[in-house]
């Protein structure tokens, strides 16, 4: 999914997503990538911290094993930025937003840093 220039892209972030396809997820991030997530359990000043293209390969894996559809709303792209909305919903109806801000180094995703909330 990545284009010739081997670069992530905000098309290949979105069908890796809504394809729930974690593994395709995972190659898109150097070896010592950090994924920080901030929600209600882990609040700015203590967020969840992934570390490693392994980590976050198993993160993805779990999310995306999780039955529940996926969409990405809004992508934009700044340099080296890029950003998303993610919006996904539960069998039960229950839904989740979450938006990243992604760092990139080489085309590759070298930081993230999500915000999401889910209804309760």
């Amino acid at each position: 999914m990545l284009d010739k220039l081997d670069r992530v892209t905000g098309n290949a972030i979105k069908n890796a997503i809504e394809g729930r396809d974690g593994r395709m997820l995972a190659s898109f991030y150097t070896d010592n990538a950090l994924v920080r997530v901030v929600d209600r359990n882990n609040p700015p000043s203590r967020p969840r911290e992934v570390f490693g293209k392994s980590a976050i390969g198993a993160y993805w894996e779990d999310i995306c094993g999780r039955a529940m559809t996926h969409k990405v709303e809004t992508t934009l792209v700044d340099g080296n930025k890029l950003a998303f909305t993610q919006d996904c919903t539960y069998p039960d109806g229950a839904k989740v937003l979450a938006f990243s801000v992604l760092e990139l180094k080489d085309g590759k995703i070298q930081n993230q840093s999500m915000v999401q909330a889910w209804d309760e």
